[in-house]
């Protein structure tokens, strides 16, 4: 009853007129984030948060939360109208979506992805108002050696969970705890890996590198492919809407089924891409009409955007109740958080019960919102991809610039933003994923302070990780999720032995 409460309160925060203003202009930003391929959520969240620093702390995450939103919108249309996916989770939605605008169905495609959408984001906003203060009181039992367990738990689920091959994830998760690791020691004061070098006493600030690794190495990525754009008209009429959301209630099956892979996918570390292909694979096997997949087979397009959607806002959930990430825009909105004064975890939903409450009201708002902007302009959205390449670009970067010049007001930082920028170029060149990079950057230093506070409790004994059944159940949590491929492999080899 009390969450009920708290609920309705943060509808009434989020619905006086300035957050309202807020919300709307943070969905326009992010469908247009979205529409760019290349930059996408964590991108623009990144690109934009040092707009938000004069904003209250509640309007400033209302307007970056709502950018995802758009952003997870936003995909979609370049997916079903061009064929070029705006985010990565939205490549499965052009199996099916582009050939439905081919055949002269977009406006069908499109209502059919935005409703599917709001449905998956709707379940993940529901099970998050359910659940997370549930997981934030029962988070205050952790100590540092159960929030090194946490924090464990993420980075091993980042390294066995993922689609990744696992010695990349842990060479980039390596490399994002070394330059985490720069500037000072914050519990001996010492420096670390400076090299006498006056500017790096404060070490790598993560925003400078999440707007260099994301902005400017995609931007360099795609002047090197030169991607061009070919528009193509798309106008979705009251009628196409009104027909297409009387066919959707006969895939409840393919909605529910889509719903949970995606919640739970964004719940841990795996996040909407993954969850998006892997809702439109059981989908197409488990259809009427999977032979149909790839043709133009609406439920195709329907599975995937569900899942992402769900994923995309679940994603949430173990940052706001335990401060761990689940996406790397969650991990943008986490640092942010910091930068506000605000610790993501169990004592954020007693101590700034506003702000939490907000956050959870703007997420229902803001799909609600998300939606009806899709719907009803797409055909300028869809304008903005016949602006040549050759311009958008820059002035891109002179927002990535101007970004981290005003984190610290230091030209040194625009400097560092490019090298990140080239470091993120060819980590993408060479296959190597980011998330984990971004992760390690944000929580290395965390989990470092976190495991070494729990030593001097132990004076050096490793089994503080195992001296009670929370931290334990933790740690063996996380060494599963370590060696999760190996588990299945030895399963798979025990089957057939036990089968003969």
């Amino acid at each position: 009853m009390e969450e009920i409460f708290n609920l309705f309160h943060g509808f009434a925060v989020v619905l006086q007129p300035y957050n309202i203003m807020v919300m709307a202009i943070g969905i326009l930003l992010g469908v247009i984030i979205g529409v760019l391929p290349g930059l996408g959520g964590a991108n623009g969240v990144a690109i934009l948060l040092p707009l938000t620093f004069s904003m209250s702390p509640t309007s400033a995450i209302i307007m970056l939360s709502c950018i995802y939103w758009g952003a997870l919108f936003g995909g979609a249309i370049t997916s079903v109208l061009f064929n070029i996916p705006g985010e990565p989770w939205s490549v499965a939605t052009t199996f099916d979506g582009h050939p439905m605008a081919q055949q002269g169905r977009a406006g069908e495609a499109l209502t059919a992805a935005f409703t599917s959408s709001f449905i998956g984001a709707l379940f993940s906003v529901v099970v998050i108002t359910l659940v997370a203060p549930l997981v934030a009181s029962f988070a205050l039992r952790f100590g540092p050696a159960e929030q090194f367990g946490v924090y464990f738990l993420a980075f091993a689920s980042f390294i066995g969970l993922s689609k990744e091959p696992p010695m990349k994830t842990v060479a980039a998760m390596m490399m994002g705890f070394a330059l985490g690791a720069v500037g000072l020691d914050q519990m001996t004061g010492q420096l670390r890996l400076t090299f006498g070098f006056t500017p790096l006493l404060s070490g790598f600030d993560f925003l400078i590198a999440v707007i260099g690794l994301f902005g400017i190495g995609e931007i360099l990525l795609t002047m090197e492919e030169g991607l061009r754009f070919k528009g193509r008209a798309a106008v979705i009429n009251p009628k196409v809407v009104w027909e297409t959301w009387k066919t959707l209630p006969k895939f409840w099956m393919t909605y529910a089924r889509s719903c949970v892979i995606g919640c739970w996918m964004g719940i841990t570390p795996a996040g909407a891409t993954p969850a998006s292909f892997m809702s439109y694979g059981i989908a197409k096997r488990l259809s009427k009409n999977g032979r149909n997949f790839g043709n133009g087979e609406i439920e195709g397009v329907v599975a995937p955007e569900t899942a992402a959607h769900a994923a995309g806002k679940a994603a949430l959930l173990p940052m706001l109740a335990l401060g761990v990430p689940g996406s790397p825009t969650a991990a943008v909105l986490l640092g942010g958080l910091l930068i506000w004064g605000l610790q993501p975890g169990p004592m954020l939903f007693i101590e700034h019960k506003e702000f939490v409450w907000g956050l959870i009201a703007s997420m229902y708002m803001g799909n609600v919102f998300g939606l009806l902007i899709v719907l009803t302009c797409v055909p300028f959205f869809a304008a903005i991809l016949r602006i040549p390449f050759p311009i958008i670009a820059p002035i891109i970067l002179v927002f990535c610039a101007i970004g981290s010049y005003s984190v610290h007001n230091n030209v040194f930082d625009v400097m560092m933003m490019m090298v990140f920028g080239v470091l993120g170029y060819f980590l993408k060149k060479t296959n190597y994923p980011l998330a984990p990079l971004v992760l390690a950057i944000v929580l290395g230093d965390k989990a470092e302070e976190s495991f070494r506070q729990s030593l001097l409790a132990s004076q050096g004994s490793l089994g503080i990780f195992f001296s009670n059944g929370l931290v334990g159940t933790i740690m063996v949590l996380g060494f599963i999720a370590l060696f999760w491929s190996l588990i299945q492999e030895a399963w798979s080899r025990f089957r057939p032995a036990t089968a003969a």
